[in-house]
């Protein structure tokens, strides 16, 4: 009896163990965009059930809470872009041996780009140049490239040596080296950082509103200046709700764009 039930037991479990990890995975994947849409929800009827006055009225409407939403987006996206193309080549440099006198320079650098408090990199660029997107966009990409140039960097060099000299044992590159084995292998700590990067940069775009680059930050600073608490919570619900998304679309990249075999 008990040998003609082993083989039952093993049967459920083998069955049992796909479904709770397809259930873990989908949790996973829709469990972010459920509560986005939640909050978003909530956040809707709260202030449809409020009397809102006049000066509330002009800034809690579609076509402007639409514009800032948009012009939050562009500062986010384009920021991360020129991240990307600026911080994954430096952190290739730095990571290579023949390249490690320049590497404090570049790291220190990039450093004093997370050091210096954002407004006051903005301050500091406005005295200088004025005011406008790309002022705006100088202290995001200032501010967001360090996580990106260190993880890269990171990555790289956890690469198993091994794996590097077999790759050069049967014919390859240097470059193809670098490109179909150190970069593909790294590619789950790049995008870690680039996750950190992007949240980073959805918190900060706030402050272009003092360079007059537009965004959500307009919301909340006009909720502060005047006292309405419900424009200034519902600029701050929609820039979570932004920073939860595009973490989210991260955490989506990491699942398509790592290696197979890697847990």
């Amino acid at each position: 009896m008990v040998a003609d039930t082993l083989p039952v037991t093993g049967e459920v479990g083998a069955a049992g163990t796909p479904r709770r990890s397809r259930g873990r995975v989908l949790l996973r994947h829709l469990g972010t965009p459920i509560a986005i849409a939640a909050a978003l929800g909530v956040l809707y009827l709260w202030v449809h059930g409020l009397k809102l006055d006049s000066i509330e009225r002009r800034t809690l409407n579609y076509t402007y809470m639409h514009d800032r939403v948009i012009e939050h987006f562009k500062l986010t996206l384009l920021a991360s872009v020129i991240i990307v193309v600026i911080a994954i080549p430096l952190g290739v440099l730095v990571s290579r041996p023949r390249a490690k006198w320049v590497s404090p320079v570049i790291l220190g650098l990039s450093n004093l780009g997370q050091a210096i408090p954002s407004i006051g990199v903005l301050v500091l660029l406005t005295i200088k140049f004025g005011v406008g997107f790309k002022i705006a966009m100088i202290g995001l990409v200032a501010y967001g490239v360090l996580p990106v140039l260190r993880n890269t960097m990171v990555g790289i060099q956890q690469v198993d040596p091994a794996l590097v000299e077999a790759a050069r044992g049967m014919g390859m590159t240097r470059l193809q080296v670098l490109l179909s084995v150190e970069l593909r292998l790294a590619v789950p700590v790049i995008l870690a950082g680039l996750r950190t990067a992007l949240v980073l940069t959805v918190g900060v775009a706030t402050l272009a509103t003092f360079v007059n680059a537009g965004g959500l930050g307009d919301m909340i600073v006009n909720g502060i200046k005047l006292s309405r608490h419900p424009v200034l919570i519902t600029g701050g619900v929609l820039t979570c709700c932004i920073a939860f998304l595009v973490d989210w679309l991260g955490s989506l990249a990491e699942d398509v764009l790592r290696p197979r075999g890697l847990s």
